[in-house]
């Protein structure tokens, strides 16, 4: 059976803080509608490389997109390629280097910060390129794109909490309130989302330290969150999912042919 996917990324999302300070994501956890695991990040632990593991399940080294400033198209089959082959509809609202690594590159804002071509991988698209673009806004860009086109894959891609954590810091009401943010805009959405046959799935690509950065080992930079919402998911407390595990998890509920990872624990 295939299903609709939504794929929130919450940029820079620490594991723990995720689940002290999502009052409404863990309401459906605590109502047994929801499920919360542990990811370990790859390394490095940095936003482009993650979006390109997060997106194809290819860890870094292999990828070759080993920092954020490695700007080109990514060379590995991601799952707006699975899809998009297999006839499905794509969508994101997203930060700029989701356009660049999947569709055209370099992000022209001109051409590219609205995009509607069925020829690309990432059909739909609008996409911001400031670290402060309001998260409020950009899940309104995202809805906008859910209720015009349907997409079968939706990607949304906030970026405030990241943000928050490179100016104070880990360890910061500033950082803990975006997170708290965050959960209160994903409220407006969420319960619409189910109810239009959506299964959802909210991560992040890494953590945060309190040096206002990441890119090693610390387990706050590298344990990130995974809550799945949604009639197809197992919600098994032993599931063990990995990060490179995500597209083809993915790629499998949209019932979609792939040939990557997948963590069946996750799965009805």
């Amino acid at each position: 059976m295939s299903h609709n996917i939504i794929l929130v990324v919450l940029d820079g999302l620490n594991h723990e803080v995720a689940r002290h300070a999502m009052g409404h994501l863990q309401a459906y956890v605590g109502a047994g509608r929801a499920a919360l695991y542990k990811l370990e990040c790859e390394l490095p632990a940095l936003s482009r490389p993650l979006y390109e593991c997060i997106l194809t399940g290819v860890p870094p080294l292999d990828s070759g997109i080993v920092h954020n400033n490695v700007s080109r198209l990514s060379n590995q089959r991601s799952i707006f390629h699975y899809a998009s082959a297999a006839g499905l509809s794509t969508a994101a609202a997203a930060y700029h280097w989701i356009s660049e690594l999947y569709n055209r590159s370099p992000f022209e804002p001109a051409r590219d910060r609205h995009t509607d071509n069925k020829k690309l991988p990432i059909q739909h698209g609008h996409f911001y390129w400031n670290d402060h673009y309001p998260d409020s806004h950009l899940f309104a860009d995202a809805e906008h794109l859910r209720l015009r086109h349907a997409p079968n894959f939706l990607l949304v891609h906030p970026m405030n909490i990241d943000d928050a954590g490179h100016k104070h810091g880990l360890d910061t009401p500033q950082y803990r309130n975006s997170a708290r943010t965050a959960d209160i805009i994903l409220a407006d959405y969420l319960q619409g989302w189910l109810n239009a046959g959506y299964q959802v799935l909210v991560t992040a690509d890494h953590g945060m330290n309190n040096d206002r950065s990441h890119n090693g080992l610390l387990p706050e930079e590298r344990e990130v969150p995974l809550f799945v919402l949604g009639d197809a998911f197992s919600f098994s407390p032993v599931a063990t999912p990995d990060q490179t595990e995500l597209c083809g998890t993915i790629c499998e509920l949209l019932g979609v042919p792939h040939d990557k990872p997948v963590c069946r624990e996750l799965l009805k």
